[in-house]
């Protein structure tokens, strides 16, 4: 893989002088016209063996660029904050925004490459390639959301990168650039290039292949970087940002109305009696309360999720939730249409940037599901949108849960009938008249096209790890107990 990066590729300073102008005004144009469209962002990551130029690349690119418009990401060791959430959490912080390009020193192969080198006995494979797996669907999801990617790896033969070090450690003005860590890299030499040549294959496709730069000539290296980045955006203006044709996956079911479903099948008459709501209260909140005091809470976390039908009675669920509970401790996120900076990200960035540190519960009122419903029943994003949005949501509910985080899921169920009981109390009582909306009305009109987009949701995202919870709703009390006690339960699985 890497014999094209060891053939000795240079270039004089005479040539490098003649073709720097040129690429340079060229690269600044094209960044301008990327700033001016706010179309896509562009991710950039750099990787490969030290020493072979990477960072003096990346002030190259910057210096030649307006650095008002490029964010350099500098990814080391993760702190304590990152190390309590997700692995992509801290990446998902931050990429670029449409218009933006974003350079990653360092990215999410850093880790997954590093960890498998520096085993003292083998290279775990299995574990390495469910990181690539993780890896390949994050960028596939990036592609798909119209981000431009381009990963360039550094490469230098082992002799060269012998030599890279030598030169650095005898000159008293570099020779800290030279760590231990360097040392034992290079110790270790055949194994980087034996998982980093078998990553780089698993992970270079069309939507973001990688580019291997010979690191040896600095000038050869910083044309062939800025070349690669401006016909890619050239290539990219050309011909737009564009959605495939094709699905990402089967036609949904059979239509709602000529089917069981999961919703009809619900026994929307389950109630609670007054009298016996007020005990059942106070048990399933205070065995709530002690449990989020157990000490193993301190290395999980808790997300839940709150959907349902207008009306069916979410808010008051989540009171009670958040009165279990110490106030320090929880946060309840309202989820509405997003703002012009969110709109400027791919959709799921919103809600990766709200995930809660260990010890603490985020409830999410509203939340991703959005896309798979009201922007699929409404016509705010495109078929190919909503549809590849589940295996995306699962994705990240999995990155969730596997690293400690309970995923509790509800949808709260009420009839048609309910419904507009609710609505008609609440336009007639003065202090709940804020609840209903005309939008609610219009909502209420296309429940079928609702009621068939939530049983699809159900169908392609209640996994094992983060199942959806069905709640009859049409009594506001068993509706809460049953939350409470489905929260209990779930967290106390985990901690038990």
């Amino acid at each position: 893989m890497f014999e094209d990066a060891e053939l000795g590729h240079s270039v004089s300073k005479a040539e490098y002088a003649r073709k720097s102008i040129v690429l340079r005004d060229a690269l600044l144009e094209a960044q301008y016209a990327l700033k001016e469209s706010r179309k896509y962002p562009v991710i950039v990551l750099i990787g490969g063996v030290e020493g072979g130029g990477r960072g003096e690349t990346v002030n190259a690119l910057t210096s030649w660029m307006d650095p008002r418009h490029v964010e350099v990401n500098g990814i080391g060791e993760a702190s304590d904050e990152e190390m309590e959430r997700p692995r992509f959490w801290r990446f998902w912080r931050s990429l670029p925004a449409k218009g933006k390009i974003g350079i990653f020193f360092g990215s999410w192969y850093t880790w997954p490459i590093v960890n498998s080198v520096m085993d003292l006995k083998k290279p775990h494979w299995a574990r390495l390639e469910r990181r690539v797996g993780e890896i390949n669907r994050f960028e596939r999801m990036l592609a798909d959301e119209g981000a431009l990617i381009l990963k360039f790896w550094f490469h230098l033969s082992k002799k060269a990168q012998r030599k890279r070090l030598k030169e650095l450690k005898t000159n008293s003005l570099t020779a800290w650039r030279v760590t231990q860590k360097d040392e034992d890299f290079f110790k270790r030499y055949d194994r980087f290039v034996e998982v980093s040549s078998h990553v780089l294959g698993e992970t270079s496709h069309a939507h973001a292949p990688w580019i291997i730069v010979e690191g040896t000539d600095r000038r050869y290296r910083e044309l062939a970087v800025a070349q690669e980045l401006l016909d890619a955006l050239k290539s990219r203006a050309e011909r737009g940002v564009g959605t495939p044709a094709a699905p990402a996956t089967p036609d949904p079911g059979p239509d709602v109305d000529s089917e069981r479903t999961v919703l009809s099948e619900l026994d929307l008459t389950k109630k609670v009696p007054k009298a016996k709501y007020e005990s059942e209260l106070e048990k399933w909140q205070g065995r709530l309360a002690l449990l989020t005091r157990h000490k193993r809470f301190r290395d999980h976390s808790v997300v839940a999720v709150f959907e349902g039908n207008d009306a069916a009675g979410k808010g008051g669920a989540i009171r009670r939730l958040t009165g279990a509970v110490d106030a320090r401790m929880v946060r309840v996120i309202p989820v509405a249409a997003p703002n012009d900076e969110e709109k400027a990200q791919p959709y799921l960035w919103r809600f990766w940037r709200q995930l809660p540190r260990h010890g603490h519960i985020a409830v999410f009122d509203r939340s991703w599901y959005g896309r798979v419903l009201v922007e699929r029943v409404e016509g705010f994003c495109s078929t190919w949108d909503w549809q590849r949005a589940y295996s995306e949501i699962n994705d990240f509910e999995e990155e969730m849960t596997g690293h400690g985080t309970v995923v509790v899921k509800f949808w709260l169920a009420i009839s048609k009938q309910e419904q507009l009981t609710r609505f008609k109390e609440r336009a007639a009582v003065s202090f709940k008249s804020f609840k209903i909306t005309d939008e609610d009305w219009r909502n209420r009109k296309k429940w079928d096209a609702y009621s068939g987009a939530v049983c699809d949701m159900v169908t392609h995202t209640s996994t094992s790890r983060a199942p959806w919870t069905l709640v009859e709703a049409n009594d506001k009390y068993y509706a809460r107990i049953k939350v409470l006690k489905t929260l209990y339960e779930r967290l106390d699985s985990v901690l038990g």
